[in-house]
């Protein structure tokens, strides 16, 4: 047996020595030289097609498998890339969704819309500008309850949008009804397309006027374009509101029905696009998001492309990202096919050496030896190319080994992206957990104004003490939340449960006020003691009064009853309402981060509540269904 570590080489040396040995072997007598060779020439002509069946169909097997292979990596990759495209257009329309919010509820606005004085219209028109430079917004305007602009970020601008008449938008008319809204549309006055945000100030019995913020995604577009992939977004009607090809803007990904169309021409969304379809072609579907068609960019002729889509969550939008296939699918179909043949030539090869081993086997000496000779110099010629070869799949295997490196590399890149995204929540519910806090504070010092001015002095200092202990009171909150993300949390201690459901009801009061008479609360005697903290068992409850009464929001006879009993193992207090109930799809994963089922919510109540409660030895049950919802939080006992 052959110790050399070039195999090949020993197998020739091998096969020279097996023809050596024929030489002696006897010549078939029974065919003459000439019959042997016709014979030889018939069987080596069926050897010749039937390879060439085995080759056509192995290499017909790895053009398919290449193809189906190449495309299941691009759309893995394209998956990505969609997943990240779509986070950045979540992160551009999340900055300025606040503003809307912050100023219909901005005194200067309510003033300047009920007052119509022209000093506090020109003081808004400033602070609108200045808020409007420090986002990503394109511009901020306030419009009276007429529709009638009134005060404009772009106000010093020749195309200002002061006195312009927007009562004939669906942003407006959706905000005056509803209370907000979001509309995608071309601008009436800059003629450029963009999202408009809009809130309501004032209910809407006695609305002021709307607050509406314009987004252009201008900078978006830029950037999907440097990536040379056609990107777009889709609204619920097909049509291209956001793209990375100028050209595609208000196109749509199928045909729009002759009055669907005319409707929209009518409404002077798109201005007077065409709204003609994409020039997109024989979509093939290879994936329940992903399809591969024909498709024509600007300035280049026809090609495939996979085409994947994704919803875009808290929009009814969709993002479209084409993949270019023709060169993937190329270079997987040669590779496929290179690899098939480096298996299957040595297979025929050695199929033939066989063949030709008996053919010489029944051949003259003087036949073999020519026979040896040929064969011998052919496997030279074969070990040389193999040798070749086997240095190339040793430069792809680095090349490999460099691109697996790298894309280790960007799966980092993507977990540290995902842990700045979470922190990003975890921000917002600081700020959740803080906001009732800080509107008691409020109302403490909006009353102590009013006693001064009365010359009351003790309900001042009352409120004065109030405020102190609030404000300790947020400090120990922030770190509380804080330790969320450190191990460890504070040591628990007797908890006078009256007293954590007096200080939630506290808490709640500047937020809910008029509404609190839903909130139907059996006080247990003072005394029962459980194990925790008071701070953060208070945080418990507000997580569960506040649910409650936002669920009963807008219901006749809305009622919240809280009770508290005392069982042989623990304490039970028990959370219900009469709203609609939990949705079955929400209640499910109710406890699962960022799953909610309200319009601005996060999701993160419900968790560090659980959480909470688990960290003393208790637990929370839920029940729901069309009458109502309830909360039962199990509490351990605890001594004086």
């Amino acid at each position: 047996m052959c110790d050399n570590p070039h195999r090949l080489i020993c197998d020739a040396r091998e096969n020279m020595h097996n023809m050596a040995m024929l030489q002696r072997a006897p010549t078939d007598r029974l065919l003459t030289p000439e019959q042997l060779s016709r014979r030889s020439r018939r069987v080596w002509l069926a050897f010749a097609f039937l390879c060439a069946a085995v080759i056509a169909a192995a290499l017909c097997g790895a053009s398919f498998y290449g193809r189906i292979s190449a495309i299941e990596t691009l759309q893995r990759q394209g998956h990505t890339d969609a997943n990240l495209k779509v986070a950045l257009l979540r992160a551009v329309l999340e900055r300025p969704r606040a503003l809307p919010l912050l100023l219909a509820d901005d005194q200067q606005v309510r003033d300047a819309l009920a007052g119509r004085r022209i000093d506090d219209i020109v003081a808004l028109d400033r602070k609108l500008e200045s808020l409007v430079s420090g986002t990503s917004a394109s511009v901020l305007y306030v419009t009276g309850r007429d529709g009638v602009a009134m005060a404009s970020s772009n106000w010093r601008e020749p195309l200002s949008f002061v006195g312009n008449d927007y009562s004939f938008r669906d942003y407006f008319r959706r905000a005056m009804e509803d209370g907000t809204a979001e509309h995608y549309a071309l601008g009436t006055v800059s003629n450029r397309p963009g999202l408009y945000i809009s809130r309501r100030v004032g209910d809407a019995g006695s609305a002021l006027g709307v607050v509406v913020v314009k987004m252009e995604f201008d900078q978006l577009e830029a950037d999907w374009s440097e990536t040379g992939r056609p990107a777009y977004v889709t609204d619920e009607r097909g049509v291209i509101l956001i793209t990375s090809l100028p050209s595609w803007r208000f196109m749509t990904t199928t045909a729009l029905g002759r009055e669907e169309a005319a409707a929209i021409r009518k409404s002077l969304q798109f201005g007077a696009a065409p709204l003609s379809p994409l020039p997109v072609s024989r979509p093939e579907t290879v994936g329940p998001d992903a399809t591969i068609v024909r498709a024509v960019l600007p300035g280049s002729s026809a090609a495939e492309y996979l085409r994947l889509t994704t919803a875009i969550p808290s929009t009814p939008w969709q993002l479209g990202y084409l993949i270019p296939t023709d060169q993937a699918i190329a270079s997987s179909v040669r590779e496929t096919r290179f690899l098939t043949l480096t298996v299957l030539l040595p297979i025929l090869a050695f199929a033939a050496f066989l063949l030709r081993r008996r053919d010489v086997s029944i051949m003259q000496i003087a036949v073999s030896r020519i026979a040896r000779e040929e064969l011998e110099r052919r496997v030279l010629e074969r070990t040389e190319d193999l040798s070749q070869a086997r240095d190339r799949l040793e430069a792809e295997i680095a090349d490999h080994r460099a691109t697996e490196a790298k894309l280790q590399g960007v799966q980092q890149d993507l977990v540290q992206a995902n842990r700045l995204a979470i922190l990003g929540q975890v921000a917002a519910g600081v700020a959740h957990e803080i906001n009732q806090p800080v509107a008691t504070i409020r109302a403490y010092a909006e009353n102590a104004h009013i006693f001064l001015d009365r010359r009351q002095t003790e309900p001042v200092k009352d409120n004065l003490s109030a405020i102190t202990a609030l404000t300790e009171r947020i400090g120990t909150i922030t770190e509380e939340l804080k330790a969320f993300g450190r191990k460890g949390r504070t040591a628990p201690e007797p908890v006078d449960i009256r007293s954590a459901i007096e200080g939630a009801v506290v808490l709640l009061r500047s937020r809910f006020a008029g509404r609190l008479d839903a909130l139907k609360i059996d006080l247990p005697p003072t005394g029962l003691l459980v194990v925790g903290t008071r701070i953060r068992l208070e945080q418990v409850l507000i997580n569960l009064f506040q649910n409650a009464l936002e669920a009963l929001e807008g219901r006749e006879r809305a009622k919240v009853e809280v009770s508290v009993r005392e069982t042989s193992d623990d304490i039970e207090i028990v959370v219900s309402d009469n709203g609609p109930g939990i949705p079955a799809a929400i209640l499910d994963q109710l406890f699962t981060p960022f799953n909610t089922s309200k319009e601005k919510g996060l999701g993160l109540g419900l968790v560090i509540s659980k959480d909470i409660v688990i960290d003393y030895g208790g637990r929370i049950d839920v029940e729901s269904n069309d009458n109502g919802t309830r909360f039962t939080i199990h509490l351990r006992k605890a001594t004086a």
